[in-house]
């Protein structure tokens, strides 16, 4: 289905805890490229694990930049040690960046927004479904550190972040006052970006 997709400037990815999770051998071998990166390239779907592309529109370029999962390797699921959870590195993502354009942040798990630096215009993340529960824009329960600070929607931190209620669910098979949703982000040369979310 992903394969029907079509832009202007190309289909970029970025992958999910759960594109390593649900993959045995690569939590078995704590390395190499997962079932859905390699679905998704084979698609034509390039996908940026702490990588970059410069892109250009009307005359003005800016950057994509991916950063790996933050939360790719579980230890409990592994058979051996594990020295690192994330397949992350944003210092040697941004290094990628050579020159000024504008940084768009491709980063699945939100919290990395208190890490990165002003240098970065626009953090786009998902991960938390919303928090999959929200009553009156709250949820009691949030796969962040930082609760519902980047639960959901719009926020400024060192960067615009924008955080995605996405399409699934997570654990729980059901969602509740956060239904599903793509967002379209409408990027332009001064001010904060505009979302728009098609429920």
């Amino acid at each position: 289905m992903l394969a029907q997709l079509k832009a202007p400037l190309g289909v970029h990815a970025i992958l999910c805890n759960h594109d390593y999770w649900s993959d045995r051998a690569i939590q078995r071998e704590g390395q190499g490229k997962t079932v859905a990166r390699q679905a998704l390239e084979a698609a034509g779907i390039p996908v940026y694990e702490n990588d970059v592309a410069r892109l250009t529109k009307a005359g003005h370029s800016f950057w994509i930049a991916g950063l790996g999962d933050q939360l790719a390797y579980l230890p409990a699921w592994r058979f051996r040690p594990v020295r690192r959870v994330g397949v992350d590195d944003l210092g040697a993502t941004l290094a990628k960046v050579t020159d000024d354009a504008p940084v768009v942040l491709l980063a699945h798990e939100p919290d990395i927004a208190t890490r990165v630096p002003s240098r970065v215009a626009l953090q786009l993340s998902g991960h938390t479904h919303g928090g999959q529960v929200r009553l009156f824009g709250w949820s009691p329960v949030v796969p962040s550190r930082y609760g519902n600070l980047l639960a959901y929607g719009h926020t400024r931190i060192n960067c615009d972040v924008i955080v995605s209620g996405g399409l699934g669910c997570s654990i729980m098979p059901f969602r509740l006052g956060v239904p599903p949703e793509i967002v379209l982000v409408t990027l332009g040369g001064h001010g904060s970006p505009t979302a728009q979310l098609a429920h």
